[in-house]
């Protein structure tokens, strides 16, 4: 007879269950084995081929003369840094970059914010508005070219408009005039923004428990002061990354649109960083030049975020 047959029931019983645990452990240690952390190589290694490369090639082709792909580059040091940072038009496409900036997001996330607010409070008809808001972020940036490049023509619906209404003084021609044309692709930037952030907006405050806002409501706060020192505070984070898309995605996109409506002109009032480097790349095939701007670029943005990223602080992140 084993020795097992002589414990008691209960003895046998709380063996298996004792030896639970150390199975349990010894799972979980299995997961931290070398042999699986190998699995991770092909990620880091695409990581490092697609998003590392690339990011060191910018900086050692800043420091070429280099013409494209088909000629030899030749090593020029800090000349090309020197080049771009006494050149007027970076200077001019670096103001223009941060008064783009400087517009489109104090004025695109509080308003998109309000629209946002206002549709998950689900109004009626809030699944048209919804598809309605959203439209504009889904309609190619060519097609989206072609429509105000009709609206803002000297002979196009804007002038018209003015003209049946009798302001024939402000009528102009808005992408042809130095003093206008980066404002009328600030106004497309916004047109295309602000809907698709509402929507995103919406999502994220529909989340938000009921109970919060009734219980405000109850203690007599109006609409305005709920959206805002309620509903606001509770989805910071959320605004705070949102913020950063936009003010990256302003930042760094705004090329393709100055390419089909303006090339950065007349002269250059409506080039921004993004196009300079576009232009400079392959307009001009100063592909150092380029990438100088293009480093320029890069800080810029980084420095944004973390700006960002301090002003749109959580409460409790400031009391760390």
């Amino acid at each position: 007879m084993s020795s097992t047959s002589t414990l008691p029931a209960g003895a046998r019983a709380a063996q298996p269950a004792a030896a639970a645990p150390v199975r349990r452990r010894r799972g979980g240690s299995a997961l931290h084995s070398p042999r699986l952390l190998w699995l991770t190589v092909p990620s880091l290694v695409w990581f490092a081929v697609f998003s590392v490369g690339p990011l060191v090639a910018m900086f050692v082709i800043a420091t070429l003369r280099w013409k494209g792909l088909i000629y030899d580059p030749s090593y020029v040091g800090t000349q090309n840094i020197r080049h771009v940072f006494t050149d007027p038009v970076f200077h001019d496409a670096l103001r223009n970059s941060a008064i783009q900036v400087a517009v489109v997001i104090p004025v695109m996330i509080p308003l998109a914010f309000m629209l946002g607010y206002h549709l998950s409070t689900r109004p009626r008809g809030y699944r048209v508005l919804s598809v309605l808001y959203f439209s504009p972020g889904l309609i190619s940036i060519s097609i989206t070219g072609m429509i105000f490049y009709g609206v803002l023509s000297p002979n196009g619906g804007a002038n018209g408009l003015l003209s049946a209404v009798g302001l024939d003084s402000l009528v102009k021609p808005w992408l042809a005039d130095p003093g206008t044309a980066l404002f009328s692709l600030i106004a497309i930037d916004l047109w295309r923004g602000v809907g698709w952030t509402a929507v995103l907006f919406a999502a994220r405050l529909s989340s938000l428990p009921a109970e919060v806002t009734e219980a405000a409501r109850l203690d007599g706060a109006g609409r305005f002061r709920i959206m805002w020192q309620i509903a606001f505070p509770m989805v910071k984070e959320y605004v705070r990354t949102l913020t950063m898309l936009q003010f990256l995605w302003t930042l760094f996109t705004s090329a393709a649109l100055i390419l089909l409506l303006t090339k950065g002109g007349p002269g250059t009032s409506s080039t921004t960083l993004s196009y300079l480097v576009y232009e400079k790349a392959f307009s001009q095939s100063d592909l150092g030049y380029s990438q100088v701007a293009g480093v320029v670029l890069l800080i810029l943005g980084i420095a944004g975020m973390l700006l960002i990223r301090v002003l749109l602080r959580s409460p409790l992140e400031k009391t760390r």
